[in-house]
């Protein structure tokens, strides 16, 4: 990566962007007058759903899987994951023809689960209250020689999710109009790092805001705190995506300077994002993938007048979860 202040910065970003293009997707701003209105803003939707494995995750994952050297790609690569990065590295390692091994917590969505295993990965499964699910990744790549693929901390990883925020800035350019907000959701912070790196790169007077589950927000919490702090112990949330419990370091590091604040959504509420999406939109996205759907629809944003960009970060939800919130 190149040397600079802050982990990762838009050359990094750009050099992900040329590594990714002949296998990822480009996904579009998509705007709808029924939101429009409804919140008396422009708003613009970037649906990661639509992007390869069904998620932002794909970005990173084979950013780094790619940065791999030849001579160290026979040991495969070994992941931590609930489900959107897992299969991220699954497919990113199927493409270049490396083994992939994912550590995922047992209540993982089935649908999750058995969708790494579709991409040719083998899937070992822990308890998410019990077990060390990095301690269990790191013995296992230390035991088969492979390389760990971290979900967040990363720079490769960071500056591939980076380039959704590039094409953010490309496309509002293209339109002739300057984002006022950007929001994305974060569980260890990877995407909203890239996201906030890019579009300040281009925007500098954008605000970024990071959205989380209500009692899920640790980036809302560290922001305040000025360094990173945990979010307090909550049960479950059904954003099972951005359950991290702390933001990540080097995350931070970048989010620390570049976000503006953080806003939360209640479960009830980003059910109802869900809903509306597919009722109005027509669109799949998953619980942790609408939360900052859910907190403008919430009116926990200003942006009465203003041009807003919410990401919504996927589309993998369970069957019998998403009918329930659209029933």
């Amino acid at each position: 990566m190149t040397e600079q202040l802050l982990p990762v910065g838009p050359a990094d970003i750009d050099a992900a962007a040329r590594v990714i293009a002949p296998y990822a997707i480009r996904t579009p701003l998509l705007s709808f007058p029924v939101l429009n209105e409804r919140v008396g803003a422009k708003v613009f939707l970037k649906p990661e759903m639509l992007q390869r494995t069904g998620s932002f995750k794909f970005r990173g994952a084979f950013n780094k899987v790619f940065s791999i050297p030849q001579d160290k790609r026979a040991g495969g690569v070994v992941a931590f994951s609930s489900g959107n990065h897992a299969q991220g590295v699954a497919a990113a390692a199927k493409i270049l023809d490396m083994q992939a091994t994912i550590v995922m917590p047992a209540d993982a969505p089935l649908s999750k689960r058995e969708r790494t295993k579709s991409y040719g990965a083998e899937v070992v499964l822990y308890d998410r209250d019990r077990d060390d699910r990095e301690a269990i990744s790191r013995g296992i790549a230390e035991k088969r020689g492979a390389t760990l693929v971290k979900p967040y901390d990363d720079p490769f990883v960071i500056a591939g999710q980076g380039t959704a925020g590039r094409e953010i800035a490309e496309d509002m350019a293209g339109l002739g109009l300057a984002p006022d907000i950007v929001v994305a959701p974060a569980s260890g912070g990877g995407l909203i790092a890239g996201v906030a790196t890019a579009v300040k790169a281009r925007y500098p007077l954008a605000e970024i805001v990071v959205a989380e589950p209500e009692a899920f927000d640790d980036h809302g919490i560290s922001l305040t705190a000025g360094h990173r702090e945990p979010h307090p112990p909550a049960g479950r949330t059904i954003c099972d995506a951005l359950m991290a419990l702390m933001p990540g370091e080097m995350t931070f590091a970048i989010n620390s300077k570049l976000l503006a604040r953080g806003v939360t959504a209640s479960d009830a509420e980003v059910g109802a994002a869900v809903a509306f999406a597919y009722r109005e939109l027509k669109l799949v996205v998953e619980p942790g993938g609408a939360v900052g759907l859910a907190a403008l629809l919430a009116g926990r944003l200003d942006v009465v007048g203003k041009n807003v960009v919410i990401v919504l970060s996927g589309g993998n939800v369970d069957a019998e979860l998403f009918a329930e919130l659209v029933a």
